[in-house]
């Protein structure tokens, strides 16, 4: 009996279609990890985005929240679909005073079991189906699940620039583009509803400057473009102002956050995400976040969120955590210190062998060209290459496929699902690779 019959057809689609591409590899690597002793030439997963750096420290402090606090009876109930007042109160002070730099309203948020429930949520509440997306060009491939399995949203990959060196004096987003990607929008039969930006940027590690972002939220409110901003990796930045990475940085920009020019505005169309997974270090957990100072939207967030609702008690011991500035001090420091020092680690193997990538401003991630070493200049040399280094070399990086960039060759590193160590073997690994491909 054919199985498909008793789905829907978005069941269907959605049982023919992982999430990700690389998905199976993943799972065949998780099964044969690296050991220094136990398995020398075990796998190293560099392909998924989740940040190890500093979870023992984090881990500590939840085992010491559990064993010292009673939990409150509030937990065992229902609670807010947006989440629990005191929640979205610590997370409002969390972002006004470490990414936004401005006070923030918690009654503007609302909250959701990951990253991914907010932009479905956010896109099925903004949108009609059929409705189009804009996101420069290269971006993180599950949006388009995310915004496309439920709320039936189209992705429409924007190319803003086709190799590195265009990236050097920031993203080279322009008013023509986003004019051309209306009309080519519109004649298709849609509508440009949505603009979404990741400010720090997956995977080139870019930000978008004060200047930029207001020039574009000017044409976004003149043409009724919802604008959406991502800043997952807010507190993910990369110190550009040591000696050792001053001269990457020729023009360097500065971090400002999307929630200074919403608070501005004070515009419907304008809207923040963040999520704990990757500044924190635990997507396990489940933590998306929306700021919006539409009500209408929280309203219908909260009406129609519940399915998406976190676990009341996640919600209270991590408010315990945000409560406690002077550990957050320390554990962002400590990430801080972590992630550059990795991201030092990956920049100078790079060089030594001679890989072009983007100079980071923040994010978990190195984006590099190995185009040159690809044996066809197309989609399918690019997957021949990305499956040679992972069976030459055990290390899995994150294929191009789903990106939605012009360029063939260009390959994610995922910096920080590696402790030190683990990072130095994969780096000689890698090393090691391109030599031989020269040789």
């Amino acid at each position: 009996m054919n199985q498909d019959s008793f789905l829907s057809e978005k069941g269907k689609k959605a049982a023919e279609n992982s999430a990700r591409v690389d998905i199976e590899v993943y799972f065949e690597a998780m099964d044969n990890l690296y050991h220094p002793v136990d398995n020398p030439d075990g796998a190293l997963p560099m392909n998924v985005a989740e940040n190890q750096l500093c979870w023992k420290q984090l881990k500590e402090k939840i085992q010491e929240i559990t064993k010292t606090k009673e939990i409150p009876d509030w937990v065992a109930g229902y609670g807010d679909p947006a989440g629990v007042e005191d929640f979205r109160k610590a997370i409002a002070d969390f972002l006004g005073e470490r990414i936004i730099k401005s006070p923030i309203d918690a009654d503007s948020l609302a909250i959701s079991g990951g990253a991914t429930g907010v932009i479905e949520m956010t896109s099925f509440l903004l949108a009609n189906p059929g409705d189009t997306a804009v996101i420069p060009a290269p971006s993180y491939p599950v949006y388009t699940a995310d915004i496309g399995v439920v709320p039936d949203v189209k992705r429409f990959d924007l190319q803003t620039h086709h190799e590195l060196d265009e990236l050097k004096n920031g993203i080279p987003i322009s008013i023509d583009q986003l004019d051309k990607a209306k009309l080519e929008i519109e004649d298709s039969g849609s509508h440009f509803k949505i603009l979404i930006l990741t400010s720090p940027d997956n995977p080139t590690g870019m930000i978008y400057s004060e200047s930029q972002l207001r020039e574009i939220t000017d044409w976004c409110i003149q043409n009724q473009v919802h604008l959406i901003v991502n800043e997952i990796y807010g507190m993910s930045r990369i110190q550009i102002d040591q000696d050792e990475l001053k001269h990457d940085y020729p023009n360097p920009i500065s971090f400002y956050s999307f929630g200074k020019i919403m608070k501005e505005y004070q515009s419907p169309l304008l809207h923040y995400w963040y999520s704990f997974s990757k500044d924190f270090g635990i997507s396990g957990f489940r933590i998306g976040v929306l700021h919006s100072l539409n009500e209408n939207l929280i309203n219908a967030y909260r009406n129609a969120g519940l399915s998406h609702s976190i676990s009341n008690h996640t919600q209270w011991f991590l408010t315990e955590i945000l409560e406690d500035k002077e550990f957050l001090d320390e554990f962002f420091a400590n990430q801080s210190q972590a992630l550059n020092q990795a991201y030092r680690t990956v920049r100078n193997s790079l060089n030594e062998v001679g890989i072009k990538f983007n100079p980071s401003y923040g994010s978990l991630f190195v984006w590099m060209d190995l185009s040159h070493l690809l044996p066809e200049q197309n989609q399918e040399g690019e997957t021949k290459l990305w499956r040679e280094i992972y069976d030459s070399t055990n290390i899995l990086i994150t294929p191009a496929d789903g990106f939605g960039h012009s360029k063939r060759g260009l390959f994610r590193l995922v910096i920080t699902s590696l402790n030190p160590d683990e990072l130095d073997v994969a780096m000689e690994r890698l090393k090691g690779f391109v030599k031989s491909k020269a040789d």
